[in-house]
């Protein structure tokens, strides 16, 4: 598949979540006339964003507290796999039910919330300390390619979405392979490595993660300007959750290996 080709099925951004008809499809279904109350804005989004945050925070709170409460990892994992597995579904439904959005997104941020608050909770046993640094550490890079971003000192040119979207492309391939390895009994060792080049490798994941979210912040801004319906804002709200907890889950991996040499 060329590079070109594998730019058109992403779209606009790297997201597998957004592409190029996610807006215009959605106010086609709306149908009528579009006014202020009814239409997607860049606030609207802002907060529905702020509300998912609060609802992963919420749902981490719960696990995290329980796993440090037992001291037992086998006391969140059931809790966990239902949160990854109902993070899962609640992602593909709003994937192919955009309408479903102001639903299904709060599900997906609930969902989520169980696995991290786990996850998290186990990193932190480990190296104590890894969580707050990995929260700032996201936090600080969102508000860095925001402030970027709207000030166009980062733009998300053609090349620039193409790069992205390769090299997003190129990893999610990697990690499937290396799933469907780790099932036969092998591995891609630098993947896990605390090695220079398994730290290198999750700078490289780290790196495009973040620039992922220049992409989601244009795309997002297009799907305002060309009024999108107002459920739209809960959608472009779940796409931006779903890249950010992606970056905190490669920040969280990258610290633990920088923390065990």
């Amino acid at each position: 598949m060329s590079n070109h080709k594998a730019l058109e099925m992403f779209g606009r951004s790297g997201n597998p979540t957004l592409s190029d008809a996610t807006f215009s499809e959605a106010a086609l279904n709306r149908g009528g006339a579009a006014d202020q109350f009814d239409t997607m804005t860049l606030e609207g989004t802002v907060n529905k964003t702020g509300i998912l945050l609060l609802l992963v925070v919420v749902a981490g709170s719960w696990t995290w507290n329980l796993f440090f409460q037992t001291n037992n990892t086998s006391s969140v994992m059931p809790l966990m796999l239902v949160g990854g597995i109902g993070g899962f579904i609640a992602a593909l439904i709003t994937l192919f039910k955009k309408h479903w959005s102001p639903i299904t997104a709060p599900i997906y941020a609930l969902a989520q919330g169980l696995f991290l608050g786990g996850i998290s909770a186990i990193y932190e046993a480990q190296f104590q300390g890894i969580v707050i640094q990995a929260i700032g550490l996201t936090l600080g890079i969102l508000s860095s390619l925001l402030f970027l971003y709207k000030t166009g000192i980062v733009k998300p040119t053609e090349n620039f979405r193409l790069m992205v979207t390769s090299a997003t492309m190129g990893i999610g391939l990697l990690y499937l392979v290396s799933m469907v390895m780790n099932m036969f009994g092998a591995s891609i060792g630098f993947i896990h490595s605390n090695g220079l080049m398994g730290i290198g490798f999750s700078l490289f994941v780290v790196a495009i993660a973040a620039l992922n979210l220049v992409l989601d912040f244009d795309f997002i801004e297009q799907g305002s300007e060309q009024n999108a319906p107002k459920y739209m804002e809960w959608f472009g709200a779940f796409s931006l959750m779903v890249t950010l907890i992606w970056l905190y889950l490669e920040m969280l991996r990258l610290l633990a290996k920088l923390r065990s040499r």
